[in-house]
């Protein structure tokens, strides 16, 4: 109960987290491209890289306290839901271009920005 209490915790935090950053990114860079989830989504993997090395990896943390960053806040910060039904809404609106270059900077960027924690949390 304790793991499950902790993950809804730090959901909620990643929650605010995310919807935080993705608003202050589409302040700055406007909603033709979705900016905002895109940047959640790497700082997202970047940051789930990292701290799974110092969480699992190196540190003795607790089970309710691994559950609770890295389920909760990061899995409510990253927004893989708000990804799709964004790429879907380019495609309907003819964005094709912009739908497919979503697709790639996401997939690629993210994946890129896990390793790169990975190997960060790595060498500390």
């Amino acid at each position: 109960m304790k793991q499950i209490l902790a993950i809804a915790a730090g959901g909620a935090v990643g929650a605010l987290l995310r919807y935080w950053a993705s608003t202050a990114v589409y302040g700055l860079m406007g909603r033709d491209f979705p900016y905002g989830t895109l940047m959640v989504n790497v700082t997202g993997s970047l940051l789930m890289g990292l701290l799974y090395v110092l969480l699992v990896e190196r540190l003795s943390l607790g089970v309710e306290w691994r559950a609770a960053l890295l389920i909760g806040v990061l899995g409510a910060f990253t927004t893989f839901s708000a990804f799709s039904m964004e790429t879907v809404a380019l495609i309907e609106e003819g964005e094709r271009a912009k739908a497919l270059l979503n697709i790639l900077l996401s997939v690629t960027l993210c994946i890129a920005a896990t390793w790169i924690g990975l190997v960060a949390g790595r060498r500390l």
